[in-house]
């Protein structure tokens, strides 16, 4: 990747320990207490039954070896420390592998609310829960060996199915309740509250529609697409996603909801 990291991620020692300056404890103990106020009503039972799980530290930034000890006991997965940023193919490398990347920094107090780039807060508390789902750490694998086999046109079109699950999913059941199991979304406050306002567009999931639709990643959503349990993705994980890619870019791109980034 060519784009230069806005943060620099904490290296481990040789023990795989990693030591956080005290603020940035501080950040993680506010973003967490918040989203555990947030949450409750708002997110999908399967991702809260995996924070209890994992039990949490509230108050400093967990070691990833914590992490691991509960993900392998449940899923097979663990986690693995990097940059601010990877490439495409290392990224489908690890989930290939059944490793989670997760950037060793967390946001400043600016960017409390939303950030871009991925931080320690959004991959543990966003995505960690949900990787002891059985449902949904057999689509991140299959996800990974789809990528890592995918040419570079191909990989875009995967980037947004990623996009539009993993990070930015919301669950809506029979009796028309709104859950959320992205990521992106559970560990941002602001975005917590903004999906379940009248503000964005829920649609139901299509997988070749979903790799069709534009986004941006400085911006709340304006669309969201909604399976209707985490058992979905088990499901997706058996259809011939590459089949819906080649459909997707034959069919083009939809016309973007939202106005072009200024410069």
């Amino acid at each position: 990747m060519s784009k230069q990291p806005n943060y620099i991620a904490h290296l481990p020692d040789a023990d795989g320990y990693i030591d956080y300056p005290q603020p940035e404890h501080d950040i993680w103990s506010e973003l967490y207490a918040r989203q555990r106020v947030n949450l409750p009503g708002r997110a999908c039972p399967e991702y809260l039954d995996g924070l209890d799980k994992l039990s949490l530290p509230v108050d400093r930034i967990p070691q990833l070896a914590h992490i691991d000890n509960v993900l392998q006991q449940t899923t097979g997965w663990k986690t693995s420390a990097v940059p601010a940023l990877i490439s495409f193919g290392d990224f489908f490398q690890l989930l290939a592998n059944k490793s989670f990347p997760v950037a060793t920094f967390i946001r400043r107090r600016e960017e409390f609310e939303y950030l871009q780039e991925p931080d320690i807060f959004h991959e543990v508390f966003g995505h960690c829960p949900l990787l002891t789902n059985p449902s949904f750490a057999h689509f991140s694998h299959l996800y990974g060996r789809l990528g890592l086999a995918a040419s570079r046109e191909e990989r875009v079109f995967l980037a947004r199915l990623y996009w539009f699950t993993v990070e930015f999913g919301v669950l809506r059941s029979s009796s028309n309740q709104l859950r959320i199991y992205g990521g992106g979304i559970l560990s941002s406050p602001g975005e917590t509250l903004f999906v379940m306002s009248e503000e964005p567009e829920i649609r139901p999931f299509d997988l070749v529609d979903v790799m069709r639709t534009p986004y941006r990643i400085d911006i709340m959503q304006p669309i969201y697409y909604a399976i209707e349990s985490i058992s979905d993705l088990g499901a997706i994980a058996e259809m011939d996603i590459m089949a819906a890619v080649k459909e997707a870019q034959q069919l083009g791109l939809f016309k973007p909801t939202f106005p072009a980034k200024a410069g």
